[in-house]
């Protein structure tokens, strides 16, 4: 399936760091009855995912909350103990933005945004995007085209809300 406005986002099951360890999360508990920004990038502690396109997030979450989003979601195909650790890294955690791994890629290949280049460090990866869901449906989305993240940051996502 490849994600595109008016599509509903796969019941998935993502993880994120709870006071006992991993817990599992199901995309649809996310976005049940929610406005939701899910931004993803191709790895934690990355150059441009680092530097750019999560502190764009940090730098916008409460004007997209006075635009009703209920919850920012940072989505990477690496594990949740990662996940935690970089969003104490970046501030994001603080911040209020949530940081879930998505660990085998299978909310990423559900929605068709898998970066998969044998032979490079990106394999298996997600592609760069966000998009805002309203109960579970895409209204925004915004994929990367490029290497930086002017399309799929937290600043052109508040300008589409």
């Amino acid at each position: 399936m490849s994600i595109s406005e008016g599509t509903h986002l796969p019941d998935a099951e993502l993880t994120r760091m709870g006071p006992n360890g991993p817990e599992t999360v199901s995309v649809k508990s996310l976005t049940e009855g929610r406005k939701v920004v899910i931004f993803a990038v191709p790895g934690a502690f990355t150059p441009t995912c680092h530097s750019a396109h999560v502190p764009s997030f940090i730098r916008t979450k409460d004007a997209l909350a006075a635009k009703g989003v209920d919850e920012v979601i940072c989505v990477a195909v690496n594990d949740p103990f990662v996940m935690q650790a970089w969003g104490e890294a970046t501030g994001a955690s603080a911040a209020g933005i949530a940081m879930l791994s998505d660990g085998a890629g299978a909310f990423t290949q559900a929605i068709g945004q898998t970066i998969d280049q044998p032979g490079s460090w990106v394999g298996g990866r997600s592609k760069r995007y966000a998009l805002m869901a309203e109960d579970g449906v895409v209204k925004v989305w915004h994929p990367e085209t490029g290497k930086g993240c002017e399309i799929s940051g937290g600043e052109a996502m508040l300008d589409s809300l």
